[in-house]
């Protein structure tokens, strides 16, 4: 029976997270088939984790390349009294992805999009920050979220392999965009559950056509989707950020090691000292305390290692 508290997020709320990460297109029926449900009851549950927890689904477009949005993760060191309002105020600039409060208040992390490098001029400027560190990223080996939900088992593996959608034919390189594509793009980043209809209508393109040309910016990297909501109602245990310094020769190999830890939610190679950025979660502090002196001991590459806990999460879309 769909009758949960109202300010209560149960089993069925996380399995419907967990199908949206899945395919975020997939439809209620869908969804509704592989979770046991009916179809007006995840149309139900969708809208009330809407006006809950503020669920989104967005489309984020990989701009990168001659003339393209270069994308960065910024570190900024500032007082504890500063670092909040400096989130908050981050978190509302459109070409933000990723705020959040680290090191216990004396650090917020910000992910950008930066094309004409304005806003790091800015951020440079300010007299609040006694610190930046600026790192252009240079591969995402794995581009999700960074909250919990991402990892739990909240399905079978049966209603992952109903939800999940066919791969992606592989491309042969990158596709020139058209006028159609961008106002297709802009729609999905506002909304990324936009109906076929509603594409078609604003692109001025039939629906097959519109299919066919999403499952040819998936295949190519250049769409992706993202669930963006409020962790508050969902995490209880800890978010850590780890900087880890590792020999260029070893860059791929690590990244794509580290993303097959179903601790790691993230990570990817950036410029700088520290050249991998990884998002990990921990239920417990033995759990974080044991990933740190065992889950990165054996891989091979890795030198130096900075952790960097997460207070609090102001804004999530995806990495740039």
């Amino acid at each position: 029976m769909d009758s949960p508290e109202r300010d209560a997020l149960d089993a069925l709320d996380l399995r419907l997270l967990r199908a949206l990460q899945i395919d975020a297109r997939a439809s209620f029926s869908r969804i509704g088939a592989a979770l046991g449900v009916s179809d007006r009851t995840v149309a139900r549950r969708f809208k009330r984790l809407c006006d809950l927890a503020n669920l989104r689904v967005v489309g984020v477009t990989d701009d990168r390349g001659p003339g393209g949005v270069s994308s960065w993760i910024v570190r900024l060191g500032c007082a504890p009294d500063v670092a909040e309002r400096l989130a908050d105020t981050l978190a509302r600039r459109p070409d933000t992805v990723y705020v959040a409060v680290a090191s216990g208040g004396t650090e917020v992390v910000c992910g950008v999009r930066d094309g004409d490098g304005l806003v790091l001029d800015r951020l440079q400027r300010s007299a609040e920050i006694s610190s930046i560190s600026a790192h252009r990223l240079l591969r995402s080996f794995h581009q999700g979220p960074l909250g919990r939900v991402h990892r739990i088992d909240a399905l079978t593996p049966d209603q992952e392999a109903a939800l999940r959608p066919a791969p992606a034919e592989p491309s042969g390189g990158t596709i020139p965009r058209s006028a159609a594509d961008d106002v297709l793009l802009a729609a999905l980043r506002r909304d990324g559950r936009t109906p076929l209809t509603e594409l078609g209508q604003v692109t001025g393109q039939s629906e097959s056509t519109v299919r066919r040309r999403l499952e040819r910016l998936r295949s190519t990297g250049v769409l992706q989707y993202a669930v963006q909501f409020d962790h508050e109602h969902f995490d209880h245990g800890f978010r850590v950020l780890l900087w880890l310094t590792v020999a260029p020769a070893h860059l791929t190999r690590v990244g794509l090691e580290l993303v097959g830890h179903r601790e790691v939610s993230f990570a990817a190679a950036v410029t700088g000292d520290s050249n991998v950025v990884v998002s990990t979660y921990f239920a417990t502090r033995t759990e974080r305390y044991a990933y740190l002196i065992s889950g990165l001991r054996d891989i091979e590459g890795i030198g130096r290692v900075e952790t960097a806990s997460v207070l609090r999460q102001v804004k999530q879309l995806a990495h740039p």
